[in-house]
Order: structure tokens, then sequence, then C-alpha cells
């Protein structure tokens, strides 16, 4: 069981907080969703939202999806039971069973990506929450501009704060500044109940992400810096456009 005493570290709370306060992520009444896969990742932000629900300037709600994908000896299912009294929605779907006869020139995490996105999109709307919030990291976001650069010619990675198409929803990525290793250390010390492979298909055959991981981890052993360089050119890259600032967003 994780241990709800065990105050996420500061450095963590510390870059949290700037990324909501630089992209105006949370603000006064929001009902935010956050989509939980039972990675080290997600679960790490769900402590702590969880944790700045207790001091934040303004009051915001907080409740939990998993996505099931029904792939054997992937079973996220306890996941609600490890914390009584959050509002944990929980919904399943044969993910790769269905990428598998509908999947059109996508790879497997692409097609999987947007399917749980439709879900969640749904699961906002049907529940009357105005926004999702999302795991990934400064490592996502990164590996995700040099695999956009490599194969598609284009400047783009993961936003930290938009607007969904329809306009209905706010899409956030709190961890947006944080790295991988923070939010893995933090797993391990407060015993998060994380769920092994939480990315079946990712895991059962190599991606490009894994070996633009790789990459990026041979550059950082020579250039300590390279992650802190990397967010500098990317910032411009993380939201469409100003947040308007209304007043009433956490800071």
């Amino acid at each position: 069981m994780p241990n709800p005493a065990l105050k996420p570290p500061k450095s963590l709370l510390r870059q949290v907080g700037r990324a909501i306060a630089d992209y105006r992520m949370i603000r006064a009444g929001d009902r935010l969703l956050l989509g939980v896969s039972g990675g080290k990742d997600s679960l790490s932000l769900l402590h702590i939202l969880r944790h700045l629900q207790t001091y934040a300037p303004v009051r915001f709600e907080l409740a939990v999806l998993t996505v099931d994908p029904l792939v054997p000896g992937f079973d996220p299912s306890h996941l609600p039971q490890c914390y009584p009294g959050l509002t944990w929605h929980y919904e399943r779907q044969p993910l790769i069973a269905q990428a598998r006869t509908h999947m059109d020139g996508d790879s497997f995490c692409a097609y999987c990506s947007r399917m749980k996105r439709g879900i969640m999109y749904r699961v906002c709307r049907e529940q009357g929450y105005n926004c999702l919030a999302l795991g990934q990291h400064l490592d996502d976001l990164a590996e995700s501009l040099l695999m956009s650069i490599f194969h598609n010619g284009q400047l783009r990675t993961m936003k930290a704060h938009y607007v969904n198409k329809a306009g209905d929803l706010r899409i956030i990525r709190p961890l947006a500044y944080c790295r991988e290793r923070q939010t893995a250390d933090f797993a391990r010390a407060a015993a998060l109940p994380v769920v092994a492979d939480s990315c079946p298909a990712c895991f059962a055959l190599p991606t490009r992400r894994e070996h633009t991981k790789a990459l990026l981890a041979r550059e950082e052993a020579g250039h300590p810096q390279l992650f802190a360089n990397l967010l500098h050119a990317m910032r411009p890259l993380l939201t469409e456009g100003p947040v308007p600032d209304d007043g009433s967003a956490v800071a």
C-alpha cells in the first residue's frame, strides 16, 4: 500500500508548482480528471496533486480515470482500492486487440494513445470535468521533440497546457519540468502501487521512443545540462499561445 503520509520531495513540488504557475494550468473551481495508467509517473502526479489540494490558494476538485486495455499480465484493477475516498473512474476496453484489427499505418503506441484519449474526453464530458491532467514529464517531451525532428521534420512536442479542438476541455501536463528519475525515486520511496509494464505493447516491441531515450541518455552522460537546455529550447512549443490571466489560477 502507498504511504499517504510521505510528502513528495521539495524538488518535485517546486517543479510542478513552477509549471502550473508558468502555464496557468489550474484555476479556481476546476474539476480535474487525472489519467492514471498505473505507472510511476501518473501515480506520482496523483500524490503531488492531492498534496497540492491541501495548501493551494485556489480550490479545485480531483478525480482519477484508469483505462484498462485488457492485456494478459497487465491488471490495474487494484488501484482504486489503494486510494479509498477518491473518485476513481475505471474503463475497460481491449485496445491492443482492437489495434491488431483496426490499426492502419500507426504504431501500437499511437493507436492506443489516440483511443485512450477518446475515452478520457468522453468521461470528462459525461462527468463534467473541465480539465484533463496527464503524467508526461520532461524526458517524454524531449523524446517527442527529437522524434518529431528526426522522423517528421517538424519542431513539435507535447504541450504543457492547451485546449482541445472542440474547445470544451483543457489538457495539462504538470510534470513538464520534472525528470523521469525523480518520479521513479518517489515511487520507490512512497511504495506506490506501480503496475509493472504499464504499456504492454511497448514492452513487447522495440519502439522509436526507446531508441531516442537511449540517445538522450548517452548525450546527457557527457553534457549534464542537456535537459535544462532542451527545456529552454522547447518553451515556445509548450503552449499554443498565451493563456489568459484572469487572476484565478494556482500560482
